[in-house]
């Protein structure tokens, strides 16, 4: 029962000591990874310090990924720059392979853990020698790891899994796509289209035995070209081009900003609702329908396997119907027009519905059958 510990050992070989003691005592033997950074406590200039973080997590990242088969957990241990060094590194495995980090937080690590299931132990004092409370945090997670040892889950239970994103705006569609996949035997796999769902759905859609998706809310488009506020995600909307695909424009309608006293003057002018209290949703203009639209059949343009775009002319979200806040036919018009115009490597259909409609999730559901019909018809 191994498992890696890794940290800044020429700085926290005292901490890191008493880890591996608690790890040995509930069972694990414990293979260390050191990523100091070897100053020999020579003050380094920003620049050379952040060489070095790359170097030794882009070493460390590569030590671990070839021992990750026989080790069964990996632990880190850092607070600023170790942490950073240590997260960096445990990116470098798989996304759903047990990873802890145990961490002062001394930095924001939300961006950085979008994609990846690092489990997050805050050890609220500083690590700087022993103390009571760090005893007690490194012995709660040395309990906690050997738990997870023991919690393996088999990877081929994933093989019947369809990714499905969504949002609140699109959340009747969700629940009911979810629904109807189950009844068919399937495991859909929801991710929540807010930028830190879409990295995670496309790490998911990379790593995983996807048998399709059904991209049913595309928010992450509008949060990449038009909010600037967004996680790294460059495969959000390439990552099943090999895959039986269904997508809906669920969302593609509006820009997701922030709080209400946080909106420019030309967005608080324009038709607008309150999400919630942190966020926004202000409705596109025409002319940003249209280049949303031409971006994403380009992007669809890239599909290598049967894709096709469902577009449900009742309205693209919850608040995109009659009487709703943002409710806007002209703009499902031209997004409708631009994509059946565009079309080169996927199909489209237009439907009645709204797209929270039960005949709408049916309808998204039975495409993606035929698409992976016609997959395996055309292998």
């Amino acid at each position: 029962m191994k498992v890696l510990l890794i940290g800044t050992f020429e700085t926290k070989s005292v901490e890191l000591g008493y880890l591996s003691e608690a790890l040995a005592r509930n069972g694990l033997d414990v293979e260390p990874v050191d990523v100091s950074l070897g100053a020999g406590g020579t003050v380094l200039s920003g620049a050379e310090k952040l060489a070095r973080m790359a170097e030794r997590a882009e070493a460390a990242a590569a030590h671990i990924a070839a021992h990750c088969d026989e080790c069964y957990v990996a632990v880190g241990v850092g607070g600023g720059t170790g942490g950073e060094i240590v997260l960096a590194a445990l990116k470098g495995l798989p996304a759903v392979y047990p990873k802890v980090l145990i961490t002062t937080m001394a930095f924001d690590p939300r961006a950085a853990l979008a994609d990846t299931a690092i489990t997050l132990v805050p050890t609220l004092c500083d690590i700087e020698g022993l103390n009571p409370m760090l005893r007690q945090v490194f012995e709660n997670a040395a309990a906690m790891v050997a738990g997870l040892y023991r919690a393996q889950v088999p990877t081929a239970e994933r093989a019947t899994a369809v990714a499905v994103t969504t949002l609140g705006a699109t959340g009747r569609a969700g629940a009911e796509v979810a629904r109807l996949l189950g009844d068919l035997g399937f495991e859909p796999t929801v991710f929540h289209a807010n930028g830190y769902g879409g990295a995670a759905f496309a790490r998911f859609v990379q790593e995983s035995a996807v048998a399709g998706v059904i991209d049913l809310n595309v928010h992450e488009l509008g949060r990449l070209r038009l909010a600037g506020a967004h996680v790294p995600m460059p495969t959000r909307f390439s990552c099943a081009n090999g895959l039986p695909r269904v997508v809906l424009p669920g969302a593609l309608n509006f820009i997701g900003l922030g709080e209400i006293g946080t909106l420019l003057p030309e967005h608080v002018e324009r038709p607008h609702y309150r999400h919630s209290a942190y966020f926004t949703h202000v409705k596109l203009t025409e002319a940003e329908m249209a280049s949303q639209a031409q971006a994403l059949a380009g992007l669809l343009n890239e599909a290598q396997a049967p894709c096709h775009v469902i577009l449900p002319m009742g309205g693209f979200s919850h608040e995109d119907r009659i009487g709703g806040a943002i409710e806007d036919a002209h703009l499902r018009t031209v997004a409708a027009e631009v994509l059946e115009a565009e079309a080169r490597a996927y199909s489209t259909q237009r439907i009645p519905d709204h797209i929270n409609t039960p005949e709408t999730a049916q309808a998204a559901v039975s495409a993606l059958q035929t698409a992976m019909s016609k997959r395996t018809e055309d292998a």
